[in-house]
């Protein structure tokens, strides 16, 4: 069978489809679809061919790139979108952010119009949402390295400046918190200074990510592990008893002290300047754009600064990613110059406007083999 992939004529086929299959939910056919015998089956094919056309032509129907995922990712992809629109002349791209793992949870949904393109992602995908991909046949998948980003710990500049440890960060968010015995307890801490007597006497009240965001998984890994392992009888645990390591290491206080704030981090810093006593966690590229208004706290002696997270000196830092379907890449009008965009010199190299926006490039070296790799489409 052959078939016309005009969008026009597929949206005609989609509402037809729709049309016949609300009709049968009720019992009857459209008069459009009435008959009997013979003429009934001939009717009952054209709907269901109409059905197949529409998901024949999949992704050939929409010329709009579509792109979800990462509030870390989403201000590079953004920009990226809007300077492909501008010189394609083509629709820019629609990027909406819904955090890493509600990106992929979309993103791996299947293949064709109705999914997304492109998942932004603030960690590398997991190996379980990689195996939903394959069961939903998503297709082969393109993973993209485009930089790093560091987690800030922020707070309004109208409030001092913090200088924390790992181990502040961890007794200040963790939900229960190991003692001396062995054994741990529902985190007591209510101010800063409990934590630590050099540290403020204001309430703890930290702003950050929810679950599903790659930020949240990474800051959890980097800074509250880091601080979890000063331990060392919790630190004995991580390589025979992973499980309960984790419980302990990984889990974020409920009480109040954290307060899931969404994806959205221009929130965050909003509510960092009505309330200077609150500290927020979010991508370094949000503090780059807001120096005016929000500051990083020092980390273990460092500076959340473009230079200390290029160099590896600032601890918690981590790789960015997006992921594109590679099926996807001849059928979507945009996807191939939306890519070629960003991995472009003037955009994420040494030099480029993503360095603008906060995303700290690759060195020259790792640029040139990721380029390697998307040019020899090579999937997961």
């Amino acid at each position: 069978m052959s078939h016309n992939c005009n969008p026009a004529v597929i949206e005609r086929l989609r509402a037809l489809h729709r049309l016949a299959s609300e009709a049968r939910t009720k019992g009857f056919w459209p008069v459009t679809y009435l008959g009997d015998g013979p003429e009934m089956i001939k009717k009952t094919f054209i709907v269901t061919a109409m059905a197949a056309t529409a998901a024949a032509c999949g992704a050939q129907a929409r010329d709009q790139v579509q792109i979800v995922g990462s509030s870390t990712v989403f201000p590079f992809s953004t920009v990226v979108a809007e300077e492909v629109g501008k010189s394609s002349g083509g629709k820019t791209p629609i990027v909406e952010s819904t955090g890493t793992g509600g990106g992929f949870k979309l993103f791996c949904s299947g293949s064709g119009d109705n999914t997304p393109d492109v998942a932004n992602a603030s960690r590398a995908i997991k190996s379980s949402e990689a195996e939903q991909c394959a069961s939903n046949k998503a297709g082969g998948i393109i993973e993209v390295k485009i930089g790093y980003d560091g987690i800030v710990v922020a707070n309004s500049k109208a409030a001092p400046q913090l200088n924390l440890t790992l181990k502040d960060i961890f007794l200040a968010l963790a939900k229960d918190v190991p003692g001396d015995d062995g054994k741990t307890k529902p985190n007591p801490y209510k101010t800063w200074k409990d934590v630590n007597p050099g540290l403020p006497d204001t309430k703890i009240e930290v702003m950050g990510p929810p679950p599903t965001s790659g930020t949240r998984d990474a800051f959890v890994e980097l800074a509250m592990e880091g601080g979890c392992k000063t331990f060392p009888w919790v630190k004995a645990l991580a390589s025979d008893y992973k499980d309960a390591f984790a419980k302990i290491c990984h889990s974020v206080r409920e009480d109040g002290a954290f307060i899931e704030a969404g994806e959205n981090d221009n929130l965050i810093i909003q509510k960092l300047v009505a309330n200077p006593n609150a500290m927020g966690v979010f991508g370094f590229s949000f503090l780059d754009q807001n120096t005016d208004k929000v500051q990083g706290s020092i980390i273990e002696n460092i500076e959340p600064s473009f230079e200390n997270i290029a160099s590896g000196a600032y601890k918690v830092s981590r790789p960015l990613y997006f992921y594109v379907k590679a099926a996807h890449l001849d059928t979507v009008s945009g996807l191939k110059p939306y890519l070629a965009e960003f991995i472009s010199e003037k955009a994420w190299g040494r030099n480029g406007y993503l360095s603008e926006k906060g995303l700290i490039p690759m060195p020259d070296e790792e640029r040139a083999k990721v380029r390697s790799t998307v040019a020899a489409n090579a999937k997961l």
